[in-house]
């Protein structure tokens, strides 16, 4: 456990209010590992989480605040935040609603500013609703893409996170992708020697909190089925993945690839390596999430600040029942404080990459 007086002070943004965020961070406010990781406060609207407590049960009340300076979170307190100046108060769950797009947007803009100007140590999200963003005229598709413009970065990949018992040892397995939210079909024209490269970067930066500093070993997915096979089966590996793999090893990473999708994950769970490059969004998605649903925590890597988030949705078919489950967005806090406390112990803040130097214990 964390010792309380060097616990996080973290930012819960509240997501789309149509969905089963809110409800998710009432019931889970009575757990007390959310509490004893970090010192949570819900950066949102007090009149929404007033009515999510209602739903679960809880006996906490919400108590509002201008800073994050004054969250005194508790057992019976839930300090709150007002991200946004869009009434949302009446808006209807489990529906699309522009209203609760923009309004999400706010919330989570207003809680990367508060990191910005170091007055938050990290930001948890919970879940946006594509439709609703679009819908409130909003260009970005989600969480990532807007943190990445906010931050003012070009660099930038989410990793999905899988914290122990994955392989031996305590360091877990990352997974970053080189193409995310695009259509299949433009992932071939996306997937380039630089953009390899950087991510390569970006994992060897995100996994160091967890490693301690021990450069990471990284896999790097090949992209078409048996990694090309020799060609047969599509180019790309000879083309565009293996010269980035030889560059970032060239630089100083422990970079290996491109090795089949269908082998790697099996390899990387039994500990050989901490972190992997996939190619696309689904190829590193549905391997982590089969394996551990309820642990996978969103991680968004090259960014100034600490930001990770559950792995789940906004669920509009349960919004309102009581029964999110909670497990991610524990995990996400746990996450979030581990990175925290990890760049602490190596001296680093944010996710940046950079180049190794002489010791892989020197960012």
């Amino acid at each position: 456990m964390i010792p309380p007086d060097e616990r996080p002070l973290v930012a819960l943004t509240m997501g789309d209010v149509a969905g089963v965020g809110p409800e998710v961070i009432a019931r889970a406010w009575s757990d007390s590992p959310l509490r004893t990781l970090a010192r949570p406060f819900v950066v949102g609207n007090r009149i929404v989480l007033e009515r999510a407590l209602r739903c679960v049960g809880g006996g906490a009340r919400v108590e509002s605040i201008d800073s994050p300076s004054l969250a005194a979170p508790s057992a019976r307190v839930v300090p709150c935040l007002e991200g946004s100046e869009i009434d949302v108060g009446d808006v209807p769950l489990g529906r699309v609603d522009a209203r609760a797009g923009a309004a999400a947007r706010d919330f989570l803009t207003t809680a990367i500013d508060l990191a910005l100007a170091g007055e938050v140590d990290a930001l948890t999200t919970l879940p946006l609703n594509k439709e609703s963003l679009h819908a409130a005229g909003v260009e970005h598709p989600g969480h990532t893409e807007i943190l990445a413009e906010r931050c003012g970065v070009r660099e930038h990949a989410m990793m999905l996170y899988l914290a122990p018992p994955v392989g031996p040892g305590d360091v877990g397995l990352g997974v970053l992708h080189v193409t995310l939210h695009v259509a299949l079909r433009r992932v071939f024209d996306l997937i380039t020697p630089e953009s390899v490269e950087s991510k390569i970067a970006l994992a060897d930066a995100a996994m160091r909190p967890f490693t301690l500093g021990r450069r990471p070993r990284i896999a790097v997915a090949g992209l078409n089925p048996h990694a090309g096979e020799g060609g047969l089966f599509g180019d790309e590996e000879i083309r565009v993945i293996a010269p980035a793999v030889a560059a970032a090893r060239a630089q100083g990473y422990d970079a290996s690839g491109p090795i089949a999708a269908d082998t790697l994950f099996v390899r990387a769970i039994r500990g050989e390596f901490d972190a992997v490059v996939a190619m696309y969004h689904d190829q590193g998605h549905v391997a982590l999430k089969t394996i551990g649903f309820d642990r996978a925590v969103n991680v968004t890597i090259g960014l100034p600040i600490v930001r990770t988030s559950v792995a789940h949705g906004t669920a509009f078919d349960i919004a309102g029942s009581g029964s999110a489950e909670t497990s991610s967005l524990i995990e996400a806090v746990r996450v979030a404080a581990r990175i925290v406390d990890g760049q602490r112990r190596i001296g680093v803040t944010g996710s940046q990459p950079a180049r190794p130097a002489a010791s892989p214990y020197v960012l």
